[in-house]
């Protein structure tokens, strides 16, 4: 290891040896399953201040208040039991990004406003706010650093979890009252439990083509495209033993990656196959590829139709 140095663009992370995601890639929507539809409504909608832009039956979509890209899809199954936080692989938390730190000032206030409990920590590359949905699945909603702020530590990106700046948020927020997310809001990682690391950093990196940003991060390996952070983090703290989440448990159903072009998409699957796992094209939709991690949660891969993000 080297010395702490500024992260510039290309100084940092680990590249997969084959099939490496494009900088345009990010990632979409979220579905998540839940005991009680109206309930969970409730909290999307008034605690964190997303809107319903479809409902059909036992599913809604939501988006941020500004635009209607889709960021979180639910689909009740009554009797759902609550998600567990130990001993349960699959997800550890979906990530909410805003857009700028004002917002994210906006939404601390906000939530000491309605008495809503959170966490939160200062990562360095971003600070972030810590939450549980009525069925305990975790959420996070965060604000990025400016990227010139970032700092490696040889070819790792430096990343922790310090207290954050609470103060300094409220000073940020101004005046403006929180009106719900805004636009320009994405969904800007997903942090999942898994089995093993090694396992995890092949399947992820090199058969889906993440960079390893972050591995010495005590039980936990981060990865990312395009130089961003992190879309993606993996980590072991569900304990020795932890199973994948049931039919019957509230849990993530899938996540969504966006490339920018057919291309990609196709160069994706074909790598993913060489890896040895299914990834097989939605006959239902224009919705890309679905193949399973080795745990077996789901992951989409499809076009951005929409265009590329910030990231």
């Amino acid at each position: 290891m080297t010395d702490t140095e500024a992260a510039v663009s290309g100084s940092y992370g680990e590249a997969p040896k084959g099939y490496r995601l494009s900088d345009a890639t990010r990632l979409g929507r979220v579905r998540l399953q839940v005991a009680d539809l109206e309930r969970s409504l409730a909290f999307y909608q008034g605690t964190l201040g997303l809107r319903v832009v479809s409902r059909h039956g036992s599913h809604a979509v939501l988006a941020a208040q500004g635009d209607d890209n889709p960021l979180v899809e639910l689909h009740e199954r009554p009797g759902a039991r609550p998600a567990a936080r130990r001993g349960q692989l699959g997800l550890y938390h979906f990530a909410i990004l805003l857009p700028d730190r004002q917002s994210l000032g906006r939404f601390m206030r906000h939530l000491g406003q309605i008495g809503a409990r959170a966490g939160a920590a200062d990562h360095l590359v971003s600070e972030a706010l810590y939450l549980q949905d009525p069925d305990n699945l975790g959420i996070e909603v965060y604000a990025d650093r400016p990227r010139h702020t970032w700092q490696r530590t040889g070819r790792e990106l430096m990343m922790a979890s310090n207290p954050i700046d609470a103060a300094g948020l409220m000073q940020a927020a101004g005046d403006a009252a929180w009106t719900g997310m805004p636009a320009r809001t994405t969904i800007g990682h997903v942090h999942l439990h898994v089995g093993d690391l090694e396992t995890a950093s092949a399947f992820f990196s090199e058969a889906l083509g993440f960079d390893r940003t972050v591995w010495h991060y005590p039980g936990a390996l981060f990865l990312g495209a395009g130089g961003y952070h992190h879309h993606l983090g993996t980590n072991t703290w569900a304990g020795a033993g932890a199973v994948p989440s049931a039919p019957g448990d509230a849990r993530l159903l899938e996540w969504t990656i966006e490339l920018p072009d057919d291309a990609s998409l196709a160069s994706l699957q074909e790598s993913i196959r060489r890896a040895g796992y299914a990834a097989e094209r939605d006959a239902s939709s224009d919705s890309g590829i679905v193949t399973r991690d080795p745990w077996g949660t789901p992951i989409r891969v499809r076009v951005a139709r929409e265009g590329p993000g910030d990231k």
